[in-house]
């Protein structure tokens, strides 16, 4: 289970991807609406994965990237963006972002960037099928 700061400008995005990642199993352990609360609450709470808007408003998404990625280069950012622009996405890579996703963020989206920036994801999702396949069958028997 991965802890995720989901910061977007927008509550409703925020929400959604809340939702989202919670609903994958993992949990979000804060939120911010803009790129200057982002690196105070990464300070704060140390999280696995960040999920990060390019657009807001305060400081933008790669200038916070810029300044997460000097104090800590090991942070693990995924940019969540309405942006299909080359530019800004080759930005945000460039700043230290591990990868990125177009706005609507799916399950199916978000779990496939997880896994790139976190490969062992796989493994574990593989043995919790396996488990849950023992389960079923040892209901079975019963």
């Amino acid at each position: 289970m991965l802890k995720v700061l989901v910061v977007d400008d927008s509550l409703i995005i925020r929400r959604q991807l809340t939702n989202l990642i919670e609903e994958m199993g993992h949990q979000v352990i804060g939120e911010a609406s803009s790129g200057k609360s982002a690196i105070s609450v990464y300070k704060d709470k140390k999280p696995d994965l960040i999920t990060m808007d390019i657009t807001m408003p305060d400081m933008d998404g790669i200038e916070a990237v810029e300044h997460i990625k000097a104090k800590d280069s090991n942070a693990k950012i995924l940019m969540v963006t309405s942006h299909g622009q080359e530019k800004m996405v080759i930005k945000s890579i460039k700043a230290g972002a591990k990868g990125y996703i177009l706005k609507p963020a799916t399950i199916k989206k978000i779990e496939e960037a997880f896994v790139k920036i976190f490969p062992e994801l796989t493994v574990k999702k593989e043995e919790k099928e396996t488990i849950e396949l023992d389960d079923e069958i040892s209901q079975l028997e019963d």
